[in-house]
């Protein structure tokens, strides 16, 4: 695991970063940062969880990365002056704050901090390029069982059950890039087994991740 954006800055930076906007809640589901947008600001997130996706030429999203509370998103594509070069979306309820990119790349310039986050930028695509290869390889239960323990281990609570995962089925399809119909067969014989169940609000709970650590094998 690489260690967070708050972990690389401290809580004396991370604080004084969090003061330059102020907090909103984002419900599960949101879009919160979109494929091609202009980066016109970062976000700074506090608590909750995050699907990171890249969108190909056929359309076919994929998984990049899953990020929890004391990350920053879409910083990169703003500090190489780039368009948005994934997709983020709230896996759960998640609070976040909306730094604008002059003030954010302020913050940069006078604590020093461009080669910090390159190098920690480095470090995400590597992990991100292992999920990718996961993704490639494995079979649909083995990818569906990985990301909803990557979204688990994600919401900093992940020893703390029943976990909720606000994403749909469709939702996490498009995540494995697999259908619909592959998620309801994967998750059948888990619910089966107490594994998992259906939340009232739409998405799913996760009551036991042992049986899901099976399905993935070694990691």
């Amino acid at each position: 695991m690489y260690q967070s954006h708050r972990a690389l800055l401290g809580d004396r930076l991370w604080t004084a970063l969090l003061h330059l906007a102020p907090e909103r809640p984002r419900e599960a589901r949101s879009l919160l940062l979109r494929q091609g947008d202009p980066a016109t600001h970062v976000l700074v997130l506090c608590s909750g969880s995050v699907a990171v996706t890249r969108r190909d030429g056929r359309g076919q999203r994929t998984l990049l990365a899953v990020r929890g509370a004391g990350e920053l998103l879409g910083e990169l594509s703003l500090l190489d002056g780039g368009v948005r070069s994934a997709t983020v979306i709230a896996a759960g309820p998640c609070r976040v704050h909306t730094v604008p990119a002059p003030d954010f790349e302020a913050f940069v310039s006078e604590h020093r901090l461009m080669h910090a986050l390159t190098r920690h930028a480095v470090g995400r695509i590597r992990e991100s390029e292992e999920i990718r290869q996961e993704l490639a390889t494995a079979p649909a239960p083995a990818r569906l069982a990985a990301a909803l323990l990557r979204l688990a281990e994600a919401s900093g609570q992940p020893a703390v059950l029943p976990v909720h995962i606000g994403l749909t089925q469709e939702e996490l399809a498009q995540l494995i890039g697999t259908s619909r119909n592959s998620v309801v067969h994967s998750l059948s014989p888990w619910r089966a087994e107490g594994w998992i169940r259906a939340a009232p609000g739409g998405g799913l709970v996760l009551e036991h991740l042992d049986g899901l650590r099976r399905v993935v094998g070694p990691r």
